[in-house]
Parts: structure tokens; C-alpha cells; sequence
């Protein structure tokens, strides 16, 4: 038995402040999906929510659960229709597959320098600050005073800091009228969805190909580096996540489920906000299973009027916490990877920053130790 398969689930105050750690960055795209792509929340919710706990029972620790960012964005940019983004989560399950099943993932992340890694995780602390500070312009007052809330009960045994902001969130919804249009709570189990295989293809030329290299540099190969910076005795490697990228995406959208991903600021949200175990995985995913069963109907309205400014908060000292890996890097050819790779990613995409941090480390001739990557 492994010692992941030892690791107790524990569900406390903790865990569940952890829980909602990564909420910051499910928000806007799942009110994109529901509102503009007209997704079922049922489907949506409830695949996400077993995902969630299906994955904290496997691996045992803290594992977040995302939307595809770059096939999310794309989608509600273009007002896919609800089998457009079915599909491109069943081809997006078939890619994942095959990269785990052939090595592909396992060479990939075997060449992948560690300065390039700790790039990509400051690239996404970067991304996450500065759209949290879009978020917050709708409060400045209110978005201060969240961070504050961060710094002071952050640690705090009874009150979390994510579960005061919540409370503080829900305080003001019930003040300003956000849940005047809640509807009455109903029964609904989620549909089988329906797609071709044309618009399979067609998503993956719109977007899935795209999606496979950020995939590959945040959601598996940085992810399983970040497991190993917090749980130094764990060793996921990135063929178990790009193997359960697959399985989740071949399932999930069946039943009305989005394109699904695993994610370093996920992660370093749960982790910063408390979550230790897998408990936090269990308690998202039975609030997710529990909104998309019985309040479907009225999810998207309740998360568009929660108050922008506090998930601003929460997500900014995420980024924060990704930044800081810089400091792991000493001065020389190293900084210089990471750079280019950061300036790079920000300028286009993690894909491009990806490959360029690539190509500079073996220009400035440094053969960097990779030792610290998991291995397949």
C-alpha cells in the first residue's frame, strides 16, 4: 500500500475553508457556461461534484477541479451551443488518454526544466492577482477589507478566512436582495447529453488543440511539481493526472459535464486556505452535487450576484502564494529561463511561454536538475 493510500481523510473547519479555496476561479466561467452556452447547472454541477470527490477518494489529497480555461473562454466567447461543449469534453477525454497510455505525457515532463515549471506557476500567480484586481474594482473598500480578513483569520481554528468571506458574501446578497429571484428548490438529476462526431472535431480545431499544451504545463505536469513542494513525501506523477484528465472528460460530458482540468492555483488556493486531505474534495464535491440536484434552477443568478469584489480577495492572495516560487530560483541561467518564460507566457499564452522557457534553458546552456519532477 502506498502512502498516499494511508493518508487519512480528515473533514473539519479546515478542510472545508480549503474547499472553497479555488472558488475564485470556478466563478466566472461556470456563470459563462450556464448563461451564455446555456449548459444545464444540474449536469454541470453534479458531474463536477463527483469528480471532485471520485478524485480526493483516488488520490487522497487535495485535488482541485476546474474548467478548461482556454476551451472555456473560447466557448462563451463564440456562444457554443451545449453539445458543442460536450463534445469537446469527450475529445479532450480521448487526447488525455492517449497521451497517458503512449508515454507521451511521461517524456514530456521528464524534458521539462524546473525553472520552466516554477515559470508557469508565477505566470498563473501573475494572471490570478491581476484578475483579481479586475474583480475587485467593483469595491475597492470591500476587496481591502477581505484581504485583510485573509491576513487575519487566514489560520484561525474556528472562523477560516474563506469561510468568514463567504458568510460575509452571503451577509450581503441577503442585504441587497440577490436572492429575491431564488426559485423554489426542486428535484432534478442531470440529462444525457447528445453530440456528433463532426463537432467533436470541430471543437478540437477551435480550441482542444490549443488547450492540450496549457493543459500539459499547468494542469498536469506543475500541478504534480506543486503536490511534491507541499507533500514532499507524495508522488503523483503527471501520467496519473493526464490519465485522470482522461477518464473524467470521457465521462463527465455525457451527463452534461464541462471540460474538466486539474490545476496549480486550484491547488495552491485549497492549500493556502487550509485543505490538507482529500476532505476538501469530498466537501466541494457534495455542495456542488447538492446545488446542481436541488437548486439548479436558479445557480446561475445566485452566483452572478455574489459580490465580485470578495472572490477579487480571495483569488489576488493566491496569486500572491504562486509568485512567491520565484524565490526558489537562484540568480544566473536559471532566473533567465524563468523569465522568458514568464514574459513569454504573459505576452501570448502558457503554451508559447512553455516552449520558449524551453528552447532558452538549453540556449544558456545550463543542464538544469529535474530530479524534482515526479516520475511516471
Amino acid at each position: 500500500m502506498t502512502e498516499t493510500a494511508r493518508r487519512p481523510i480528515r473533514l473539519n473547519m479546515h478542510e472545508f475553508a480549503g474547499s472553497l479555496g479555488d472558488f475564485g476561479t470556478l466563478l466566472p466561467l461556470a456563470i459563462g457556461y450556464i448563461a451564455v452556452c446555456g449548459l444545464d447547472p444540474a449536469g454541470f454541477l453534479v458531474m463536477m461534484g463527483l469528480a471532485n470527490i471520485v478524485t480526493g477518494l483516488v488520490y487522497r489529497l487535495p485535488m482541485p477541479i476546474e474548467p478548461m480555461k482556454a476551451l472555456a473562454v473560447v466557448a462563451i466567447a463564440q456562444h457554443w451551443s451545449p453539445s458543442m461543449v460536450h463534445a469537446s469534453g469527450l475529445s479532450m477525454g480521448i487526447v488525455w488518454l492517449l497521451l497517458a497510455s503512449t508515454g507521451v505525457i511521461t517524456w514530456i515532463a521528464r524534458k521539462t526544466p524546473t525553472p520552466v515549471v516554477m515559470g508557469i506557476q508565477v505566470t498563473l500567480g501573475i494572471m490570478l492577482a491581476t484578475e483579481a484586481l479586475r474583480l475587485s474594482a467593483s469595491s475597492w473598500l470591500l476587496a481591502a477589507l477581505g484581504i485583510l480578513i485573509v491576513l487575519t483569520l487566514r489560520r484561525n481554528k474556528y472562523a477560516p478566512a474563506s469561510i468568514v468571506l463567504m458568510a460575509l458574501g452571503i451577509g450581503i446578497m441577503l442585504f441587497s436582495g440577490g436572492f429575491e429571484d431564488l426559485a423554489p428548490v426542486g428535484f432534478r438529476l442531470p440529462t444525457i447529453a447528445s453530440f456528433t462526431i463532426a463537432e467533436m472535431w470541430d471543437s478540437l480545431l477551435r480550441a482542444g488543440f490549443a488547450q492540450v499544451p496549457l493543459t500539459a504545463a499547468n494542469a498536469v505536469i506543475a500541478t504534480s511539481a506543486l503536490i511534491t513542494s507541499y507533500w514532499p513525501e507524495e508522488k503523483v506523477t503527471p501520467r496519473a493526472l493526464a490519465y485522470s484528465h482522461g477518464v473524467m472528460n470521457v465521462v463527465a460530458p455525457v451527463f452534461g459535464g464541462m471540460p474538466m482540468c486539474h490545476g496549480a492555483g486550484g491547488l495552491a488556493g485549497q492549500y493556502f486556505y487550509g485543505a490538507r486531505s482529500a476532505g476538501a474534495n469530498l466537501i466541494e464535491g457534495a455542495i456542488e452535487v447538492a446545488l446542481g440536484l436541488f437548486f439548479a434552477g436558479s445557480i446561475a443568478g445566485v452566483f452572478s450576484a455574489f459580490p465580485s469584489a470578495i472572490v477579487g480577495a480571495m483569488m489576488f492572495m493566491v496569486g500572491i502564494e504562486l509568485v512567491k516560487f520565484v524565490r526558489h530560483v537562484k540568480v544566473g541561467p536559471d532566473l533567465i529561463t524563468l523569465a522568458a518564460t514568464v514574459a513569454l507566457a504573459l505576452l501570448s499564452n502558457m503554451a508559447v511561454g512553455f516552449l520558449v522557457g524551453a528552447v532558452v534553458h538549453l540556449l544558456v546552456g545550463r543542464r538544469t536538475d529535474t530530479a524534482g519532477l515526479p516520475r511516471a
